[in-house]
């Protein structure tokens, strides 16, 4: 009789998880369960009747490395390759992206002009920074927050502007408490490889990068060198795709069925759900770490201890669209560094990357606003109680002052992401390591994916679920 694998998290992991387990050659028996009413977690989009479509989550993914070409390979599996959005290298959404620093637009530099010579927002030519760079010392701590680490290499300014803004459009979070080891490997390890992190990215780390399979998309978004994509009816369609993948594929798919509690008893897990308890053989939790930690035994209290440690941000996402206007600029979008405001985290420039969303109705400008992340609560108060028309002004606001763009939105909605992007806080690399020994040494059948642990974009849970469910089954999947 084959195992039964429980999957806990209906998100983008945990669907990618199910997707592995039944591809395998001799699959188990597979039960996703999902606490809301939807499967897609953050993969949320909403369509218009006349065809616009608006992302309340991820709006893009990067085909590039590995886990890019893994993830076409997905797509490609999913019947979905005809839905692709491509955004190539070369167009603007791809080569020009903004800071509003001083009350103004500013493109970040590019190019060696932006090298030689004093780019605004920043004071001094960036030739200065990457000369620091090369003279500086490695340093020595295991970890760093990812401002100390700029500060220390490239100087104040960088810190303060470009990565304080970095760290807020990837992970909605303050510089000063994530860590760089865990949010940004591939600068720690360039640093720690090469004594200089632009030497390190430079001559990489020597070794030949594995590829990825090899799928016809992965192969044309190679040869026509993409920047990004997303799918004609929006990211969720890869959720959507992925159910009925998974329901053709005899998973049991059940929504409104949040877990418990979990209990591992003569190496059988009972999960307790709201009107049943059922057991299974291995339970893959793809849910965020503090709502894993929530459901474990009082034995496992030193594995929610580490768990209840990996915090999490909320976003207000506010989609808004104007009919005839037009950008004062052209790009992806804008970041604003924490200085600047730290209520509003950015804009992007929906309509630049992807017109083809606009809709069949008038011309029109599409926008979403981003606020809160780390300053949510202290701006806004608790995310579940947030006015939506308080933060409809807030980024109608942004709007007016930052792209000129007067007058009321013909559509608008917002969308408050409560949770939804993890925090790599100092040490987090060690808080891993922690989890893996309590699991290794208790030899409990339970393995963790998703965005809590090594990376927050959907490539990154797409990846995480392959490999744990390859270590599951004792060789990665195809």
């Amino acid at each position: 009789m084959a195992p039964t694998v429980a999957v806990v998290g209906g998100g983008i992991s945990g669907l990618a998880a199910c997707y592995h387990l039944v591809r395998a050659p001799r699959p188990p028996k597979v039960l996703l369960l999902e606490a809301s009413g939807r499967f897609g977690g953050w993969l949320q989009s909403t369509r218009t009747p006349e065809g616009a479509v608006f992302e309340h989550g991820p709006r893009g993914v990067r085909p590039t490395g590995v886990v890019g070409a893994e993830t076409l390979h997905m797509v490609s599996e999913l019947g979905l390759g005809g839905d692709i959005l491509p955004v190539p290298r070369d167009h603007p959404a791809s080569r020009k992206r903004f800071l509003y620093s001083g009350g103004s637009l500013h493109c970040l530099p590019s190019g060696l002009g932006g090298l030689l010579w004093a780019v605004p927002p920043f004071s001094r030519a960036l030739l200065w920074a990457g000369l620091r760079d090369l003279v500086t010392p490695a340093g020595t701590d295991p970890d760093e927050s990812a401002h100390a680490f700029a500060q220390r290499r490239f100087g104040p300014e960088v810190a303060e502007v470009a990565v304080d803004s970095l760290c807020r459009g990837i992970f909605a979070g303050d510089s000063r408490t994530l860590s760089v080891r865990s949010c940004f490997p591939g600068l720690f390890r360039a640093e720690r490889s090469r004594g200089s992190v632009l030497l390190g990215m430079a001559l990489g780390d020597g070794g030949r990068s594995p590829r990825g399979p090899e799928s016809g998309l992965a192969r044309r978004a190679r040869a026509e060198r993409w920047s990004q994509w997303s799918l004609r009816g929006g990211m969720e369609g890869l959720a959507r795709g992925l159910v009925a993948f998974l329901a053709s594929h005899g998973v049991e798919l059940r929504c409104s069925t949040p877990l418990r509690h979990l209990c591992h008893r003569h190496g059988r897990w009972q999960l307790t759900l709201p009107d049943e308890i059922i057991t299974a053989d291995h339970v893959v939790s793809a849910v965020p770490a503090t709502a894993l930690a929530k459901a474990l035994p009082p034995e496992a209290e030193l594995l929610a201890r580490e768990l209840r440690h990996i915090p999490a941000v909320s976003v207000a996402v506010v989609n808004l669209q104007y009919e005839g206007v037009s950008l004062p600029v052209t790009g992806f979008g804008h970041l604003v560094p924490s200085s600047e405001d730290p209520a509003l985290l950015g804009i992007v420039y929906d309509s630049v990357a992807f017109p083809q969303h606009d809709g069949a109705g008038p011309p029109s400008v599409r926008l979403t606003v981003m606020l809160g992340g780390a300053w949510f609560r202290q701006i806004f108060g608790e995310p579940a109680a947030a006015a939506p028309a308080l933060l409809l002004q807030r980024a109608q606001k942004a709007a007016r002052d930052h792209l000129g763009l007067h007058g009321t939105p013909s559509r608008s909605i917002v969308t408050v992401q409560q949770d939804c992007i993890p925090q790599y806080t100092l040490g987090h690399w060690q808080r891993l390591e922690r989890i893996s020994q309590f699991l290794r040494e208790q030899q409990l059948p339970l393995s963790l994916v998703g965005a809590s642990y090594t990376g927050v974009s959907v490539n990154d849970c797409i990846a995480s679920a392959k490999a744990a469910v390859g270590q599951l089954l004792g060789s990665p999947p195809d």
